[in-house]
């Protein structure tokens, strides 16, 4: 390195000539060497040296090869050079372009004899960067599973060491779950209480740096404190399965059937996260799962469900009558869970019929496992009721049924047509045939009719043959006609018509029979009530040439006449039910199909059926007995659903059967509304559907069972109301209209409600928009309002003139908002609105109006009031100022000084002002403010500051001025800017000693040497200059009595209003006045006061008015003493100007502007 061979230069060059070394002395040998040094920047640090040799070696240090300047050699160096030889920083300074303190030093040790070099040492600046290189990211984590957060610590030397804090608490890493590593945080088998916000630490020499927080969540998963449980209930009832589950967050919970969907509508998942099912079915049974479900996990719980439904009977026996000798059977459909027991009985007989049983009486009676009784060679005896009755854990019912035995109404039954004659359209000259196919008992005799009339036979070209077919030969136009088949037996007659057309078009091929479709099977009775009978068929196999369209049902019953009769046509369905029959008759039918070639044949005569009686008594029994029984039957009324906004389910139990129940009557209304009325025909059934109902309306509903004319008791009357939906019509009769004393800004909108029926719900309020459009078709203006559903009329406010407006209004349910109406527009100009129709108010009378109003006179009034005292208060204030300016006449400012003599006594150690001298030995006090302890010629300090600068009404006398005089030398307004213009003022002099002291708490702006208290007061910018702020000063404590503080004050400062605008005029004596102070900290009447004094840069106590300056009172450190005549002289004023602004100006306007 270059500076070893520096400092090795022989030392012997420097001996005395002719001097020798002493035997005693030694040369420096280092004892203790540096060593290296890591430090923080604005640290002190110590770099160790110590060396032994005779004399004392001298110890001198050098950094990277050049030698380092301490203490010894700049007094105001950081680096100290102790005795023992160490190197001792105050503080290691450390910046990005200048570090004046890192490198590597070696201490040098060095006498007459030789000098000795230490080793190496480093001084390094530890640094810590303050961002992070990986900061932690938040981490959601299950209990029990681990949590890793990493973190990478900012850029530092040394290498920082990282530690966590969780939630400001340092991290225990002595737990056995808890590691760090590589400044990974890794937690195993989390807890709950891990969760919380942690900290990433970068720590080193220089300090600590804490990483954004990062949040760890431990989120529980779902675990079960309540489960679903198997249960076992009745139909109807309502059944609930509790799920209640813990975790964190908190677990959503669902439901799901195993089986298939919830029962819709039927089914409330409530608050507690419990399952409830009303009105149980049977064909609710399965298994029920609660599901629950977090960010973390997921658990499942199940429950069964088993209905118990009691019997009922779904196919009814009816009544049938047959003849002696053939077979019967009465049908007994029943269901319930668990399915009941069948078994019949004979009314007033006590032998029970059970399936599966040994056939009694010859194996006549017998009752199969679906629960049907069948009877064969049926005898006269056999006639009476037949019992069914089902039996269950869940319950019990019974049906009956009466056969009676007779004569075979079937032997006694008109003929049948198989097959009648068809349309036909044949050429002039051909032979028709006309089939007539019939079949009964008595062997039927035929006629033929055309047009209504008997055919005799006597045309050679007619003939009947022997299976009923007409035929005519040589066909002419005259043979046209509707030909009819008249089928007549002892039993009753039938007939047939068909059309025959002789004409030369066209002729249509005839129709084949294995084009028509085969006979239906025999129709089965399925329902009877006193006026209706509900049948049921299977269709043929054979179609014949084309699909089956529809059916055709006939009838015949001997009370209604006799012959067959259409009940039925354009059946599209193997299942009808026909109407309008007489009650308590038999009756017989038969079934045909359709398709494109015509009828098929008749289907097999259905069983006899009678329908039911219009009284009780058809039965056998009294009207006494159906009365008590019926009123027995307690119907009870389930809660409705609502399955859409127009139709309702309603479900019923019956605690109680009978017997003579046919049905159940259904009434129902909106509330206050005439009763509405459905019939329910079937006594099994347990619900219906309500359609075609009002939406969004509430209905009363009771059900009642009846009997024929007799009706049983009402259920309970429960109230449902239907799900609403948005309005499906607007508002009516909306008008729009401009308002009185408004200037037309402000419109009223009023509406009707739309028609009840269209409302679908309750209105809960209305909508209004009003929408502008400016001149350019561009700018939109919107005012929207919302108002109460019982509200019809609004005002819109705020509207803006020259703007076409478009009104709408709308009406809105809990659904949503309905149909707008129609835009009603009404044009906002700059007198009146224009709605369509001309206002009937001009504005004129509008402002008549308005001033006629007691608010407007009020108003007018007090607003004349206030300003009455307003100008009062002004004139006061003005008269008052005037006066005050008066005793101005003969005033006038100045400002004395005190200079700072220097000698012994003036200052520490000697040195002028208020800091010593010796400066070198306190270099920490180079920045200090100077003491307020002002010494003059070793008295007590003098306060020019005792005189309140509040106290405005204070004026200067006489003596005063005279004094004064005394005391300053003669000035000359022309005189050179470099003479002095202070002077010393001997406070001891004998004339200040007449004025009276009086004490004075707070600080006059006028004050020369004293130091103010702070404040946060601006002072003007110089020349070209900005505004400074004022620096800050102490208060200075009240010494005995002076001169000064004997003086009046000056006039208040706010009467000096021309300081800022006078800055640039010339030096003139028409506008002399006397010098500001020396050192003015408050300045009431310029907006800015003195600009502070500099550090380290020299400042004449005698400074420039136009700069409006201080003299400083902290001498720069290498500030030299002046001499006396240096210090600043106190401005003498000229007489004639003090005479001429005493004697003959009536206000007193001192300029600022000064020579400097």
């Amino acid at each position: 390195m270059k500076w070893t061979l520096t400092i090795l230069f022989p030392v012997v060059l420097f001996l005395p000539p002719g001097s020798r070394p002493r035997l005693e002395d030694a040369a420096p040998r280092i004892v203790e060497h540096p060593s290296d040094l890591i430090v923080s920047k604005g640290e002190p640090a110590t770099l160790n040296c110590k060396a032994e040799g005779r004399p004392t070696p001298m110890v001198e240090w050098y950094k990277d090869g050049e030698r380092v300047e301490t203490d010894r050699e700049d007094p105001r160096s950081h680096r100290m050079l102790l005795p023992s030889g160490s190197l001792f920083f105050l503080r290691i300074v450390h910046g990005r372009r200048s570090k004046p303190d890192e490198g590597v030093y070696v201490c040098v040790a060095r006498n007459y004899l030789g000098e000795a070099v230490s080793r190496n040492a480093s001084l390094e600046v530890a640094i810590l960067r303050d961002d992070f290189r990986q900061t932690p990211s938040d981490v959601v984590v299950a209990a029990g599973e681990p949590a890793v957060m990493e973190c990478i610590p900012p850029r530092g030397h040394p290498e920082p060491t990282i530690s966590w804090k969780r939630n400001n608490i340092r991290v225990n890493d002595r737990d056995e779950r808890i590691t760090i590593r590589g400044g990974k945080l890794m937690i195993s088998n989390t807890r709950k209480s891990d969760a919380g916000m942690y900290v990433c630490v970068g720590t080193n020499m220089v300090g600590e740096k804490d990483s954004d927080p990062a949040e760890l969540v431990v989120f529980e998963r779902p675990v079960f404190t309540k489960q679903p449980v198997n249960q076992v209930v009745l139909a109807d009832d309502t059944v609930d399965f509790f799920c209640e589950v813990h975790g964190d967050p908190t677990p959503t919970v669902r439901w799901r059937r195993e089986e298939g969907e919830l029962p819709r509508g039927r089914f409330e998942i409530r608050s507690d996260n419990s399952l409830r099912l009303t009105q149980v079915r049977a064909e609710d049974e399965g298994t029920y799962t609660c599901v629950s479900e977090n960010s973390v996990g997921k658990a499942e719980a199940s429950g069964t469900l088993q209905v118990h439904v009691p019997p009922q009977i779904v196919v009814r026996p009816r009544d049938q009558i047959t003849a002696p000798g053939r077979t019967v059977t009465f049908l007994c459909g029943t269901k319930g869970n668990p399915p009941p027991a069948v078994f019949w009985q004979k009314e007033g007989s006590q032998i029970l019929l059970f399936p599966i049983q040994e056939p009694s009486q010859a194996g006549r009676f017998s009752v199969s496992l679906s629960g049907e009784l069948t009877i064969t060679d049926v005898q006269v005896e056999d006639s009476g009721y037949y019992i069914c009755q089902a039996i269950s854990v869940a319950g019990s019912i019974l049906t009956k049924a009466l056969l009676e035995v007779e004569s075979a109404p079937s032997d006694r039954v008109p003929p049948i047509i198989r097959q009648g004659p068809a349309n036909h359209t044949l050429a002039p000259g051909s032979t028709a045939q006309l089939h007539c196919h019939i079949m009964g008992n008595p062997i039927p005799s035929i006629q033929w009719e055309k047009d209504g009339q008997r055919i005799l036979g006597n045309d050679g070209r007619i003939s009947l043959m022997e299976n009923g077919t007409f035929q005519i030969i040589n066909l002419q136009e005259t043979d046209s006609g509707v030909y009819t088949c008249l089928a007549s037996s002892s039993s009753g007659e039938t007939s047939w018509s068909g059309v025959l057309t002789s004409a030369d078009s066209s002729v249509a091929p005839a129709t084949e029979p294995f084009q028509l479709p085969g006979p239906p099977h025999k129709p089965i009775v399925t329902d009877v009530s006193k006026n209706s009978v509900s049948l049921t068929w299977q269709p043929n196999a054979h179609e014949g040439g084309a699909a089956v369209t529809s059916y055709i049902i006939e009838a015949f019953s001997q009370s209604a006449g006799s012959t067959w009769q259409t009940v039925a046509d354009m059946v599209k369905m193997e299942t009808h039910t026909i109407t309008g029959l007489l009650p308590n008759t038999i009756y017989l039918f038969i079934v045909r199909a359709v398709n494109a070639y015509g009828l098929s044949d008749p289907s097999p005569i259905s069983e006899p059926v009678r329908t039911q009686d219009v009284s009780p008594t058809g039965q056998g029994v009294d009207h006494r007995q159906v009365q008590r029984e019926l009123g027995e039957v307690a119907v009870q009324l389930q809660d409705p659903v609502s399955l859409t906004t127009a139709s309702i389910r309603v479900s019923w139990t019956v605690d109680r059967q009978s017997q003579y129940v046919q049905g159940y009557r259904l009434f129902y209304r909106p509330s206050g509304a005439t009763w509405l009325l459905q019939d329910i025909n079937s006594p099994s059934e347990r619900s219906t559907v309500l359609t075609s109902l009002l939406k969004g309306t509430e209905y009363e509903i009771k059900i009642r069972p009846y009997f024929d004319e007799f009706q049983g008791k009402d259920s309970r009357t429960l109230l449902v109301r239907t799900p609403e939906e948005v309005p499906s019509a607007p508002p009516r009769a909306v008008t729009v209209a401009t308002v009185k004393l408004s200037n037309s800004s402000s419109i009223s909108v009023s509406w009707e409600p739309p028609p009840s029926e269209m409302q679908n719900g309750i209105i809960q309020e209305y909508r209004v928009w009003c929408v502008g459009s400016g001149g350019d078709n561009q700018t939109r203006y919107y005012i929207n309002k919302t108002v109460d559903g019982n509200t019809l009329a609004t005002l819109l406010k705020g509207l803006m003139p020259g703007v076409l407006y478009q009104v709408e209004v709308a009406a809105v349910t809990s659904a949503g908002i309905g149909t707008r109406s129609q835009p009603v527009s009404v044009l906002i100009s700059d007198g009146t609105g224009d709605t369509g129709e001309e206002s009937s108010v001009s504005l004129a009378e509008q402002i008549t109006d308005v001033v006629k109003q007691p608010a407007f006179i009020a108003g007018i009034g007090g607003a004349c009031w206030v300003i009455l005292m307003g100008f009062s208060v002004w004139i006061y204030c003005r008269r008052k100022k005037r006066k005050e300016l008066s005793h101005y006449t003969a005033s006038f400012a100045y400002t004395p000084a005190v200079g700072f003599p220097h000698g012994e006594g003036s200052g520490l150690n000697g040195r002028p002002g208020v800091l010593g001298g010796n400066m070198g030995n306190y270099p920490w006090l180079a920045d200090s403010w100077p003491t307020t302890n002002l010494v003059h010629s070793g008295k007590e300090a003098v306060n020019c500051c005792t005189t309140n600068h509040d106290t405005a009404e204070r004026y200067y006398n006489e003596a005063g001025i005279s004094n004064y005089l005394n005391q300053t030398e003669k000035y000359s307004m022309g005189g050179s800017t470099e003479g002095p213009i202070y002077s010393t003022i001997d406070a001891t002099s004998e004339d200040l000693h007449s004025f009276t002291y009086t004490q004075h708490t707070s600080t006059t702006p006028y004050a020369s040497t004293s130091i103010m208290p702070y404040t946060n007061q601006t002072q003007p910018p110089a020349l070209g200059g900005k505004p400074k702020q004022k620096a800050m000063g102490k208060a200075v404590k009240t010494p005995s009595l002076t001169w000064m503080e004997a003086l009046p004050p000056p006039p208040p400062i706010g009467e000096l209003e021309q300081c800022e605008q006078d800055d640039h005029l010339p030096d003139s004596d028409e506008e002399w006045c006397p010098p500001l102070p020396e050192r003015t900290y408050l300045m009431e009447g310029c907006e800015d006061g003195p600009s502070p004094p500099q550090r380290n840069n020299a400042s004449s106590p005698a400074t420039s008015y136009s700069h409006q300056s201080t003299a400083t009172l902290t001498p720069s450190p290498h500030e030299e003493p002046r001499a006396p005549h240096d210090l600043p002289r106190l401005n003498q004023l000229d007489s004639q100007q003090l005479s001429r602004y005493v004697n003959g100006s009536d206000h007193f306007s001192p300029s600022c502007t000064a020579t400097a």
